[in-house]
């Protein structure tokens, strides 16, 4: 068989140097996507590891918690007790899910001892009883030990595709922790703690709201998604090798 130009094994020449080229690109973003998730397992095998130690622990004093977050930044999930006093007024309303039920997470200040403030979740109350005057059972006077989870506060909004937040209607889509502090009428110059405390599942008068709502089973997929990637470059290299294999057709 001639390697002419115009021989069918001149022509495939070309043919199979642009569909190996192709191959070994795709190949190698198959297998860099297949790796980033393995290091994504990883990440999230660890993150739940420090959320099992943490959610486990003894309730710490606030003062530890804040002394964690100064030298870390990072308090996520570490159990948390604080008194104060809450001032319902400055509830403000994180748009949420419980349960099936379409609702509101209540972020109320807490007013503490020494006179700062802490942005305290008390939990969920469905969407017709976002009025507090619907559930003043809840709204519990006087001083109160809150025994929760601290929560590290967002660095911005977590996604473009979520709404803004809607400071005239109270109703946040995501928990920008300065507005939620700033809009809920605290007094000139209170000072605020850094991060969130999401309260534990202690009832509160009437039932609402109701705590606990802290979601601590995260999706980990990764090994999935991970043996995928894989599975797709190792069918890529077949393909390709059959290909490369197949003598050109004849004239």
């Amino acid at each position: 068989m001639s390697d002419a130009t115009g021989s069918p094994a001149g022509r495939s020449r070309p043919r199979n140097a642009l569909l190996l080229g192709l191959g070994l690109v795709l190949f190698a973003i198959l297998l860099g996507l297949g790796t980033w998730q393995v290091q994504r397992l990883h990440w999230k095998e660890g993150l739940l590891e420090t959320i099992d130690r943490r959610t486990h622990a003894a309730p710490l004093p606030l003062a530890e918690v804040e002394r964690e977050f100064a030298a870390s930044h990072d308090v996520d999930y570490t159990p948390v007790t604080v008194t104060g006093t809450f001032l319902h007024q400055g509830e403000r309303h994180f748009f949420s899910t419980w349960e099936g039920d379409t609702g509101f997470n209540v972020y109320t200040p807490l007013r503490l001892e020494d006179g700062r403030f802490v942005l305290v979740n008390r939990g969920f109350v469905p969407y017709d009883l976002k009025d507090p005057a619907r559930r003043q059972q809840g709204e519990v006077a006087g001083k109160v030990t809150v025994i929760g989870l601290a929560r590290n506060p967002l660095r911005g909004k977590p996604s473009m595709m979520l709404p803004d937040n809607d400071i005239a209607k109270n109703i946040f889509y995501w928990k920008d922790r300065d507005v939620m502090a700033s809009s809920a009428g605290l007094p000139a110059g209170a000072l605020l703690v850094p991060f969130f405390i999401d309260a534990d599942k202690t009832p509160n008068p009437g039932g609402l709201p109701v705590g606990g709502v802290t979601i601590i089973d995260l999706p980990n997929n990764h090994l999935q998604y991970a043996v995928t990637w894989y599975g797709l470059a190792a069918a890529l290299a077949a393909v390709l090798i059959l290909r490369l294999r197949r003598p050109a057709k004849a004239g």
